[in-house]
């Protein structure tokens, strides 16, 4: 609802605020003139992230951890939900210990740290400062697992990797990012993949629902499946500028690790098996997928799931009898069923707007003298600015509708997003045309030929994203080849 005060001395203040709230804009470039630019204004003006004197290695400012803490929190119940247990690894792998699994220490040895000075001492062997934990599960399991009665193992931890990218961004890519990483080992083949797909649904699900962010589903190709992994499954998000990112990833190994490592148990007809191992893995990166899905020329826009403040209530005119004291009221009563800040401090209100929504809140409470007078309040959503007068009698309903009707239309405009930016393509001339005026997904079929997905990313720039769960036959032949072809590909540009 707009006003029709504007001559009121609320008017006025509104009319101040929007002011300030112009020129605080004006710190953050649009994202239609320079994306990139965006994004790192964002992750630095809405206070997520600073710079550390190490290239690569970001410090995550309170609130920018808080974020993490919030997605932590929800996939740590699910995790625990289908019976997976916390562990800690430690953090330096021995070179020996890395070298037992070959496509596994090839597919990492470029992007590995390496400790060899203990104090003032030399180390005998080279530490590998970990880049993903798959030969620490499996060496703890050679010494623990021994018969069937010890599987399924179903472990997962909480903690930093490093990997030594050449090119850095905040929360996209970083030398060193928090993430979880979860290991499972069991008895079966069919237990392991049948592991491997639940766990890629629990992050789509997150995803969807707590998120706000659609996800496509599917298999990796072998050029980009994870190193030393039989199949890999993703979830692929696009970006608000059309860009995909992997969001997550799950891994089955089949029993090559086991063999590599030596892990045996005895089965129910007690011979001695290999158990077949899993891992799966998000990170700090769904961050900044929810910066690039959501946000706007103005900052964050963040689910309520995982906002660390749901709801910022503003006092207007706070030196009024009963404002400041009406505002607090009303702050301690929500903190019952949303995360509430009260923002009491002497910034002018239209500072205050502008700032809150640079950090993605979702919903702004403002309430003034002519508000207590009605017995009522202003509820602000962020993404849409909508205006709603409610009753103070029915904030309890009307703040978790606000916000659930905000995360549903994050997740509507996101998709729509995707749909209008994907298109379907039979030849190459069509992917090329395509891809040169458009940023998006690209479907095609495909023949498999390593090859043909290299020709892809040659001549068009374009890497494959996924074969989807979901396929559609688009034709018989492969654009690349003219080969037979019955596979779909997302082809896209990422992150």
């Amino acid at each position: 609802m707009k006003y029709a005060r504007a001559l009121t001395p609320r008017g006025l203040q509104r009319s101040v605020a929007l002011m300030a709230k112009d020129k605080k804009v004006e710190q953050i470039t649009d994202m239609e003139v320079d994306f990139a630019q965006w994004f790192t204004d964002v992750c630095t003006k809405a206070e997520l992230v600073d710079y550390s004197d190490v290239k690569g290695l970001f410090i995550l400012r309170p609130y920018g951890y808080a974020i993490w803490e919030n997605i932590q929190k929800v996939l740590d119940g699910k995790f625990k939900a289908t019976g997976h247990q916390n562990v800690s690894m430690p953090m330096l792998i021995p070179e020996s210990l890395l070298q037992k699994e070959k496509d596994h220490v090839e597919g990492f040895a470029p992007e590995c740290a390496w400790v060899t000075m203990g104090g003032s001492e030399e180390l005998p062997e080279r530490l590998c400062v970990r880049p993903t934990s798959e030969t620490l599960f499996c060496e703890h399991w050679s010494h623990i697992v021994h018969s069937w009665r010890d599987l399924p193992c179903l472990y997962n931890q909480w903690c930093s990797v490093m990997r030594w990218e050449k090119t850095t961004r905040p929360f996209l890519r970083g030398r060193e990012f928090l993430w979880q990483e979860g290991h499972t080992l069991h008895a079966t083949e069919a237990e392991a993949r049948k592991e491997t797909l639940q766990m890629l649904e629990i992050y789509a699900d997150t995803c969807e629902q707590e998120l706000a962010m659609p996800v496509i589903r599917g298999n990796k190709t072998d050029k980009e499946k994870f190193a030393g992994a039989e199949a890999t499954y993703t979830i692929e998000a696009m970006m608000k500028d059309g860009k995909a990112l992997q969001s997550g990833t799950s891994h089955y190994f089949g029993d090559k690790f086991s063999k590599a490592y030596d892990v045996t148990f005895t089965g129910r007809d007690n011979q001695l098996h290999h158990p077949f191992q899993t891992s799966w893995g998000v990170s700090t990166r769904l961050v900044g997928a929810i910066i690039m899905t959501h946000g706007d020329d103005d900052g964050l826009i963040l689910p309520p799931a995982v906002a660390p403040i749901q709801v910022v209530v503003v006092p207007i005119a706070a030196h009024k009898p009963g404002v400041s004291e009406k505002a607090a009221e009303l702050a301690e009563k929500i903190s019952k069923y949303a995360r509430v800040k009260l923002d009491d401090s002497d910034n002018a209100p239209g500072w205050k707007f502008s700032q809150w929504e640079m950090k993605g809140v979702p919903l702004r409470l403002e309430i003034g003298p002519k508000d207590l007078e009605k017995n009522q309040c202003v509820l602000v959503r962020r993404d849409t600015r909508e205006k709603v007068f409610v009753s103070l009698d029915e904030l309890e309903t009307a703040i978790p509708a606000q916000l659930e009707a905000l995360r549903k239309d994050l997740y509507e405009r996101a998709l729509a997003n995707r749909e209008k930016r994907t298109w379907a393509a039979t030849t190459m001339d069509e992917v090329k045309e395509l891809a040169k005026a458009n940023t998006g997904y690209i479907k095609t079929m495909w023949c498999g030929d390593l090859a043909c997905e290299m020709k892809m990313k040659e001549e068009v720039g374009l890497s494959s994203r996924c074969m989807p769960f979901e396929q559609e036959h688009l034709s018989d032949v492969c654009p690349c080849c003219g080969k037979p072809a019955k596979t779909m590909v997302y082809w896209g540009v990422a992150y």
